[in-house]
């Protein structure tokens, strides 16, 4: 019987140490290979960013398209009706009216 005690005893120290050190190759290999894929990540992201740098070129704002006379007339006409209804007062008329003509 204690020739059996000590065999188990053995396997299971085996074992247990076998069990740890193996834990411990895992452990590093998966940080070993996480800082693989963060570094491949960081690459490909500074490929995409070198890609599409020149694509993201701020574009000039386009300019105001030129009132036309039309547009001018009816937006004089609206703005009278608004007067005329008692909706702006005559300083506001006036304010409005030379920001339509200025534009």
């Amino acid at each position: 019987m204690p020739g059996l005690l000590r065999g188990v005893a053995r396997t299971a120290a085996i074992a247990g140490t076998a069990t740890a050190v193996s834990g411990r190759v895992q452990r590093r290999q998966a940080e070993k290979y996480a800082d693989r894929d963060a570094n491949i990540y960081a690459q490909r992201e500074q490929a995409y960013q070198a890609q599409t740098a020149p694509q993201q070129a701020p574009a000039a704002p386009a300019p105001a398209p030129a009132a036309s006379a039309d547009d001018t007339l009816t937006q004089l006409q609206k703005l009278g009706e608004l007067k005329a209804q008692g909706i702006l007062t005559d300083a506001e008329f006036e304010a409005q009216k030379a920001k339509i003509l200025a534009g």
